[in-house]
């Protein structure tokens, strides 16, 4: 049987180095998600009428309504009228990239750390490399990969981006299942 403290330096190692493609991805390569936003041709407008409306940070669906009103001839004018959208909204200020990396390396030592207690109940010490590449990479896929197709499929995020998305939980899924084969105990 593996313990979970046996795997300390996979579940670090992988952790750093997903962090590490993650900002590649990001950050080097920017023609990979740069397009994956746009502005709005009238954003001075847009962000005056927010503004004027008092909106603070959380998510906003236009037009709102609540679910036992979806029938109601007058909100269904409002779909067909359109715009329909949800949007999210940040406190304002400078955007906390430090404190974003820090949540993002946190989720991906939590995606780690996972795949390796599930691996220590699945695989004993010696497995063969491709096993336990199999086994941690199907993990890691369903968090890296999966994890936000319901962005797609309920809130409206492009299938492009969520394509490019899972693109990348593939290659993170890649880089933790290798990892952990390469130092699975003997």
């Amino acid at each position: 049987m593996v313990s979970l403290v046996q795997l300390w330096l996979p579940i670090l190692l992988s952790t750093v180095l997903v962090f590490i493609a993650s900002s590649i991805l990001h950050m080097v390569l920017k023609f990979w998600h740069t397009p994956d936003c746009s502005g709005f041709s009238n954003e001075a407008d847009v962000a005056a009428a927010i503004r004027k409306g008092g909106a603070s940070a959380g998510m906003y669906m236009i037009p709102y309504c609540k679910p036992d009103a979806m029938k109601d001839p007058a909100m269904q004018e409002k779909f067909k009228q359109g715009p329909v959208g949800i949007v999210f909204l940040r406190a304002p200020g400078p955007a906390n990239m430090g404190a974003y990396l820090g949540q993002w390396f946190v989720y991906c030592l939590l995606v780690s750390l996972f795949a390796a207690l599930i691996g220590t109940h699945v695989m004993a010490a010696g497995m063969p490399y491709q096993h336990v590449f199999r086994v941690v990479g199907v993990i890691a896929f369903m968090a890296y990969g999966l994890g936000s197709v319901p962005n797609a499929i309920w809130w409206g995020h492009p299938w492009g981006s969520e394509v490019k998305h899972i693109i990348d939980g593939v290659i993170y899924a890649l880089i933790t299942a290798a990892t952990f084969a390469w130092l699975w105990p003997a």
